[in-house]
């Protein structure tokens, strides 16, 4: 550390060196710079190398749950959902069994942590759609979610972007692992490898923005191929509205205003 007597006063970095204020006083540092082979080697930096070992487990969860949900990802999603995902994962590996750096990412036991999720958290899903309707039911076998709801007035319940005639309703389903510190890979692994990181999604009709629905609006996904499903692993259901514009009696996706949640699990 060395002071700056010169009567330029700089704050910030500048090619490596740092220049900052304290006490009236004007200093300046070169970048402290720590080697990989000491971050993986030296016993100092051991809460270091758990640290990094569990977060490439939350990486690799919240990657196994993106994909759950890659084909209406693309909609619903922000640019934010790898980050914000892996937060919640890195968030449940404290109460995971096992030495610290080879927690336990256990899913199944945290699935309420995930409930409410929006994939667009400048989109919340309940500001688009709060049409009265109970939450979908994962059947007991886990292999189905539906979801049911009632007639409703889209003009009273459909906070709809600018552009928009229509709409869709979606159910989302999607499994995942635990997962588990794997000694031989020195990573993390699922717990089971099928099913995880696969889904599938179900839309209603296309329903025109303006009064009543008309009748009820039912959607079922149908998970039977994966079946049965491992007690390790977990079910989540998610809710979606997607919507579009009809232009000469076609109807075409927004760029934008879609939004979807987590609505269940199990």
């Amino acid at each position: 550390m060395a002071r700056n007597n010169s009567f330029i006063r700089l704050e910030g970095t500048l090619d490596g060196l740092t220049f900052y204020r304290k006490n009236g006083e004007s200093f300046v540092k070169t970048k402290n710079r720590v080697s990989k082979n000491r971050i993986l080697n030296d016993p100092a930096y051991i809460r270091t190398r758990e640290n990094m070992q569990e977060f490439g487990g939350a990486a690799k969860c919240g990657k196994a749950f993106r994909s759950s949900f890659a084909s209406i990802s693309r909609l619903v999603a922000d640019s934010y959902i790898s980050s914000r995902i892996t937060g919640k994962f890195r968030g449940i590996v404290g109460s995971g069994v096992g030495l610290r750096g080879q927690r336990l990412y256990n899913v199944v036991d945290n699935v309420t942590q995930f409930i409410g999720f929006d994939f667009n958290i400048l989109k919340p899903f309940d500001a688009n759609f709060n049409a009265p309707s109970d939450r979908p039911v994962i059947t007991a076998g886990r292999d189905s979610i539906t979801w049911d709801i009632p007639d409703f007035n889209t003009d009273t319940y459909v906070n709809f972007p600018v552009g928009a005639t229509h709409f869709k309703l979606a159910l989302a389903a999607g499994y995942m692992s635990n997962y588990e510190w794997d000694d031989a890979t020195k990573g993390y692994v699922p717990v089971e490898e099928a099913p995880n990181g696969v889904g599938v999604v179900t839309y209603s009709n296309a329903i025109a923005i303006g009064g009543m629905v008309g009748a009820a609006t039912s959607l079922t996904t149908d998970l039977t191929a994966f079946a049965p499903i491992p007690a390790t692993t977990v079910l989540f259901g998610a809710t979606a509205i997607v919507f579009f514009q009809e232009v000469n009696g076609e109807l075409y996706e927004l760029a934008q205003g879609h939004s979807m949640k987590i609505a269940v699990g199990g």
